[in-house]
């Protein structure tokens, strides 16, 4: 998959990816996808840690989780990509999540009497029916990722919990012993992660592309929300996701964050984000970048690039005289 990264020579510094880690993480695997040969992994504790290390210099790029297929949108990602200094996505990729039940290994082999079990939200929420019916009394005890979970259970005498529900490598990686493997309760989840960089980052267009906006909605204002999906139908541009977020002030007040199938460059794109602009308090450009799948979008008769380009030509033509 090509991927805009301005990779330096082998001769440069090592190019720093920030990850929300610790190693041995699902994004961790998600950034090795991507990451040229001389990437130094830089983990990080929470993603707003690893996105303010590409803000302030300090990483070149960071990866990121930003959307489930069970749970839908990660709040830390959107909420942190849409405040602060602007960031832009430059690549995505996915990893198929499934899960391991591990323990810190004993002498004697004895499982452990298994009442709490650590794990990250996201990763509890796609196993909860699976611990339901195996340990029906366990309950969940949060941890800023399902690798960290694991490193705590190998490193501390008294984590705060009896098992770890992580990957497959973090269970090689910190010496687990693994009392169930592939736990899920879907088959086949999977989790998107981004490539994010600094601002001016756009790959160039592929034909199967997305776009990602955060869009503020007028207050009080009656079909806000109709009038701001028009832009998108008017031109012919689909939407493959949108989420709505508290905008921080007031109850009911709201932003969107949208994946728009298509890029920036695209004439029916940019009609559509210009007329967001124009009747939307604010918008926010996350980035145009290629789809892991390739799968190009389906574009509307009367929509394609060249059909705004000759309605601007007939116009030019009114204006001069030449065309009626």
């Amino acid at each position: 998959m090509h991927t805009h990264t301005n990779t330096p020579s082998p001769q440069t510094k090592p190019f720093k990816i920030a990850f929300l880690g610790p190693f041995g993480t699902f994004t961790e695997q998600a950034l090795w996808q991507i990451a040229p040969k001389n990437t130094e992994a830089v983990p990080c504790t929470s993603v707003p840690q690893a996105l303010d290390l590409v803000r302030n210099g300090q990483a070149d790029r960071a990866v990121v989780p930003i959307e489930n297929s069970i749970e839908g949108g990660v709040n830390a990602t959107i909420d942190s990509l849409s405040h602060g200094s602007p960031l832009v996505i430059e690549a995505e990729m996915v990893v198929e999540v499934s899960f391991e039940l591990a323990i810190k290994p004993t002498a004697d082999g004895a499982e452990p009497n298994i009442q709490r079990i650590g794990t990250h939200p996201h990763a509890w929420a796609q196993c909860r029916k699976w611990v339901a019916a195996n340990y029906p009394n366990a309950v969940h005890v949060p941890a800023t990722s399902t690798a960290a979970a694991a490193r705590l259970i190998a490193e501390e005498d008294n984590p705060g919990f009896d098992a770890a529900l992580c990957a497959k490598t973090s269970v090689a990686r910190y010496g687990l012993r693994s009392l169930y493997s592939n736990v899920a309760d879907n088959r086949g989840a999977v989790t998107r992660f981004v490539l994010v960089a600094p601002l001016g980052n756009v790959p160039p267009a592929t034909g199967a592309d997305k776009t990602t906006v955060q869009v503020r909605l007028p207050d009080n204002e009656a079909g806000a929300l109709l009038s701001m999906l028009e832009q998108f139908a008017a031109r012919g541009v689909n939407l493959s996701r949108i989420e709505s977020r508290p905008a921080g002030g007031p109850l009911g007040s709201y932003e969107f964050s949208i994946d728009i199938e298509g890029h920036i460059s695209e004439e029916r794109v940019a009609a559509a984000l210009i007329g967001l602009h124009r009747t939307c308090p604010q918008v926010r450009f996350i980035g145009s970048y290629p789809r892991v799948d390739g799968q190009r979008p389906t574009i509307r008769a009367g929509t394609h690039d060249e059909d705004f380009v000759n309605a601007r030509a007939w116009i030019a033509g009114l204006m001069n005289g030449t065309t009626n």
